[in-house]
C-alpha cells in the first residue's frame, strides 16, 4: 500500500473513535489517553464518563450538576475516594438505595435511624483499635451508611411472640469495635448485630480460628453440654458481609419478609407452599428463632406463619400462625371480607398437625378450637392468636387441616387444609475439639444427610438452609424460662 493510501489517526472521524472508546472500561480508556495527541482529546469525552459514572458510581445528572465537575473529573474524585471498593460499591450502593425507597414507603421511621457514612480515617483507627483488617465489602457498606443508631424497631428483623420480642439493630462500627471479642471460643470476632430485649448478635470471623472461616457471619450458640464453656456452636447466616447484607435486603424489597406493625419478620416463604381447599387458599411462611434454640443439647425454635385467602371473594381471609420449638407464638389473623355473605359464616371447631421429624418420627396432634379459642368468622371481623411448637431434630415438616362448620347450618362441616411446610434450621458447625458429652449429642444426628463434608479444619457444619439464625452469647436465655414456654404451649395446645 502506497504511503498516500494509508489511513492515519487524525483522518478518522470522531464518531466511529467515539464509538468504538465507549466498549472500554475506564482503565483501557485512560491508557488510550497515552497513545496520541487525538485519542487522548477524545478519552475526556464527556458522554464516555458519563456511563462509567453510573455504572460504577451509580451517579445521575443531578449528582453531577450538584458537583459543579465534568463527568470525567467526578469519575476521578470518586474514584480516588471509593476506589478499592470498586468492584463492591455499585452493588451495596444499589442495595441501600433500594432499601431506603423500600423503607420510605412502608418503614419510615428506621429511615431517620441510619447513620451517615464513615471515612476512610475512621474505619482505619477502627482497624488499629481492635488489631484487625475488616474486609472491603464490610468497609464499602460503612463508607455508604455508618449502621444506624440504637433504637427500636432494628434495620436487621424482628420477632415478636407472646411474650418475647426480638429486633436487631446493625450496629455502627464503633459500637462494633466495642464489642469486638477476643475471649476463647469468640477470638477475633466483630458483633454485626444486637437485640436489646435478647442479647442477640449475629458475628462476623475477622479471621478463620476456632473452626470459622474468615469472614462469614453467624449466631453463637453455646453448647449447654460441653465441660468447656468457650465450646460455641454457630449458626452460619452468611459466606461474607457482601453477601449477608444483599441477601437480607432482597428478601426485604422483594416482600419475601413481610412488613407487620412497621417492623421487617424474617419469615420465609416455601415455594409451592400453597394448597386451596374450595374458595379458601392457604400458604405459609416460616422462620428460625436462634435466641430460643441450642444445637447441643438439640434444641431447636421456629415460628410459622399461616395465610388464608377467600378467593371468591377476593378478599384475603387470613391466618397468621407462629410456631417456634419451644416457644414460638405467633400472630395468627383470620380474616373474612366484609362483601361475604352472611351465609358464609363460620366457626373454627378443631386443629389437626401431623409433624413429621428428620429422624422419620410422626406425631398426630389434635385438639379443640385453637389456643383455647374457637373465633367466629363473620364478614369484616379480624381474629389473631398465637401459638408454639417444639424440635429435637434440626428439620421437620407440618401439615393438617382445620375443621370449621357455617353458623346457619351447623351440621354443615368441613376441612380447611394447611399445606405442607418445612421448618429447617440453618447450617450449623460445631468447633473442632468437643467433649465426649457433647459428641454423643452430636450422634443423634444422621451425618449423611446434615454434614456438609468440607473438612474437619472448620469444625463440621450440619444443616440445610439459611433460613433461620442462631443463638445469642450476650444474654443467655436461661433454661427454666424455655421451660415456661414449654408448658405455657402445653397449656394453650
Amino acid at each position: 500500500m502506497s504511503a498516500s493510501a494509508e489511513l492515519r489517526m487524525d483522518q478518522l472521524a470522531s464518531d466511529p473513535l467515539l464509538h468504538i472508546l465507549s466498549f472500554l472500561g475506564f482503565r483501557d480508556l485512560i491508557h488510550c489517553s497515552f497513545v496520541s495527541r487525538r485519542l487522548y482529546d477524545l478519552s475526556k469525552h464527556n458522554p464516555l464518563w458519563r456511563s462509567l459514572c453510573c455504572k460504577h458510581w451509580l451517579l445521575t445528572e443531578a449528582d453531577r450538576l450538584q458537583s459543579g465537575a465534568s463527568w470525567h473529573c467526578l469519575f476521578r474524585r470518586y474514584y480516588v475516594d471509593l476506589g478499592r471498593y470498586l468492584q463492591y460499591y455499585p452493588v451495596l450502593k444499589r442495595a441501600w438505595e433500594q432499601l431506603k425507597v423500600f423503607l420510605q414507603q412502608r418503614c419510615p421511621r428506621m429511615i431517620a435511624s441510619l447513620k451517615e457514612g464513615a471515612t476512610e480515617v475512621e474505619l482505619n483507627d477502627i482497624e488499629v483499635q481492635i488489631g484487625c483488617r475488616l474486609p472491603d465489602d464490610y468497609r464499602c457498606s460503612y463508607r455508604i451508611h455508618n449502621g444506624q443508631k440504637l433504637v427500636i424497631p432494628g434495620l436487621m428483623g424482628s420477632m415478636s411472640l407472646s411474650n418475647h420480642y426480638r429486633s436487631e439493630v446493625l450496629l455502627d462500627v464503633e459500637t462494633a469495635a466495642g464489642g469486638f471479642q477476643q475471649r476463647k471460643g469468640m477470638r477475633r470476632c466483630l458483633p454485626l448485630t444486637f437485640c436489646f430485649h435478647t442479647g442477640l448478635s449475629q458475628y462476623m470471623a475477622l479471621e478463620p480460628a476456632e473452626g470459622r472461616r474468615v469472614y462469614e457471619s453467624f449466631y453463637p450458640c453455646p453448647d449447654q453440654t460441653a465441660q468447656d464453656p468457650s465450646a460455641i456452636d454457630m449458626f452460619i447466616t452468611g459466606s461474607s458481609f457482601l453477601q449477608w447484607f444483599t441477601a437480607y435486603v432482597h428478601n426485604v424489597v422483594t416482600g419475601e419478609y413481610p412488613i407487620i406493625r412497621d417492623q421487617i419478620f424474617r419469615y420465609v416463604h416455601e415455594d409451592g407452599c400453597v394448597e386451596t381447599t374450595g374458595d379458601i387458599t392457604v400458604s405459609v411462611s416460616t422462620s428460625f428463632l436462634p435466641e430460643l434454640s441450642s444445637v447441643h443439647p438439640p434444641h431447636f425454635f421456629f415460628t410459622y406463619r399461616i395465610r388464608c385467602v377467600c378467593l371468591s371473594l377476593y378478599q384475603p381471609v387470613c391466618l397468621y400462625h407462629l410456631l417456634p420449638v419451644c416457644v414460638s407464638p405467633c400472630p395468627f389473623r383470620i380474616e373474612m371480607s366484609g362483601a361475604a355473605s352472611p351465609e358464609a359464616s363460620c366457626q373454627l371447631d378443631s386443629r389437626y398437625w401431623k409433624i413429621t421429624t428428620s429422624d422419620g418420627n410422626v406425631e398426630e396432634v389434635q385438639g379443640p378450637g385453637v389456643v383455647g379459642e374457637f373465633p367466629v368468622m363473620t364478614p369484616g371481623k379480624v381474629h389473631e392468636y398465637a401459638s408454639c411448637t417444639t424440635f429435637s431434630t434440626p428439620t421437620e415438616y407440618m401439615e393438617g387441616h382445620y375443621t370449621f362448620h357455617r353458623l346457619a347450618n351447623k351440621e354443615e362441616v368441613f376441612h380447611v387444609a394447611i399445606p405442607r411446610f418445612h421448618m429447617i434450621c440453618p447450617p450449623f458447625r460445631e468447633p473442632p475439639v468437643r467433649t465426649n458429652v457433647a459428641a454423643s449429642y452430636a450422634s443423634r444426628f444422621d451425618r449423611d444427610e446434615f454434614c456438609d463434608g468440607d473438612g474437619d479444619d472448620f469444625g463440621e457444619q450440619r444443616g440445610i438452609n439459611m433460613a433461620g439464625r442462631g443463638s445469642s452469647d450476650l444474654r443467655e436465655t436461661s433454661s427454666s424460662w424455655k421451660h415456661d414456654w414449654q408448658y405455657a404451649k402445653r397449656q394453650n395446645d
